[in-house]
């Protein structure tokens, strides 16, 4: 099969190439899916350099997501069949023609969605909702701040908050990436992060502050939505695409009263399995009747693979960049 392949940890994907590679077989309880599409996200272009937490030996296929039809059962998989068409992640192994998972990790594609839709679900939404529900127990009513709105995990938690009934503040660097935002998603309001955001946060929530703070970005961003954040609310760390990780003082978080509240969704379900068996199962249930649905930004052939790496990296995407492997 075709598959990209990091051979070595080198800047500027350097050790990264298209190769045949062994078809994987499945083993009891796996599943092999012929991939349609693979979504394209922060992690695949951190581990091409060994700088993302989980650190594959080498050489390994990136990939956390995938959508495409099943092509072969491991011994006592029951409830699929060969030709359904799903979609599913794991750690590694999806930007390739065959991806093997265990069976639990895949869900029935929603008939409504493409493959790129579907390729670019499971992970953004997934984050949000271990965020949302599970760390920061967000209420109907609340104020919402996501930051890095624009992006496939800050777009995934725009849309979910709504859906949860939060009165939801997208934020964003860029303008026309924010009229994407409100076009698509309708959130409460969008704010500019470029020369400050404070005070207008403050405006739009009448002096609150936001109850609950969405932060894939980290750095000078971070450092801002403290002092957004209200008392007794809850900032989520979901990672640092800026590039840096910020410093809290303790006694910021003492003063104005809130939790700073780390979101790993993916090590969230392995520690506690049946309660990430339930977040994947809402989230696919939400999109099965049509309430969630993510916004492909462009879908890239696999000889493409690193203009769609590029495009994340330099803050091109608004959503979901997608490779297709069956162009």
């Amino acid at each position: 099969m075709r598959a990209l392949v990091v051979e070595a940890l080198a800047a500027d994907y350097a050790g990264c190439a298209i190769r045949e590679a062994p078809t994987p077989e499945p083993g009891p309880g796996e599943v092999r899916v012929r991939v349609r599409a693979a979504g394209v996200n922060f992690p695949d272009l951190l581990q091409t350099r060994g700088e993302y937490q989980h650190k594959p030996d080498l050489p390994f296929i990136p990939g956390l997501e995938v959508s495409g039809e099943v092509e072969a059962l491991g011994e006592g998989v029951t409830g699929l069949k060969i030709g359904d068409p799903v979609a599913g992640s794991a750690q590694i192994g999806g930007i390739s023609d065959y991806a093997v998972s265990t069976a639990g990790t895949w869900w029935p594609k929603p008939a409504d969605f493409s493959w790129g839709e579907a390729a670019g679900f499971g992970s953004g939404y997934i984050t949000a909702y271990v965020a949302f529900v599970r760390r920061a127990d967000l209420r109907p009513g609340e104020w919402v701040l996501v930051l890095g709105a624009a992006g496939g995990m800050g777009l995934a938690a725009v849309d979910l908050a709504r859906q949860m009934g939060a009165r939801v503040i997208a934020a964003a660097s860029s303008d026309a990436k924010l009229a994407v935002v409100q076009a698509k998603y309708a959130p409460d309001a969008v704010v500019n992060v470029t020369g400050g955001f404070r005070d207008r946060v403050m405006e739009i929530t009448g002096g609150h502050g936001c109850d609950v703070i969405f932060d894939p970005v980290g750095g000078d961003v971070f450092d801002e939505a403290v002092r957004c954040v209200a008392f007794d609310g809850r900032l989520c760390v979901v990672g640092f695409t800026s590039g840096r990780r910020p410093i809290l003082g303790a006694n910021i978080a003492l003063i104005k009263g809130f939790s700073l509240v780390g979101v790993r969704a993916g090590e969230y379900g392995r520690r506690f399995p049946e309660k990430g068996l339930e977040n994947r199962a809402a989230i696919w249930k939400l999109a099965h009747e049509g309430k969630l649905r993510p916004h492909v930004y462009r879908e890239y052939p696999l000889t493409d693979w690193r203009a769609a790496f590029d495009a994340l990296a330099d803050r091109q995407v608004i959503g979901k960049s997608i490779i297709r492997l069956d162009t």
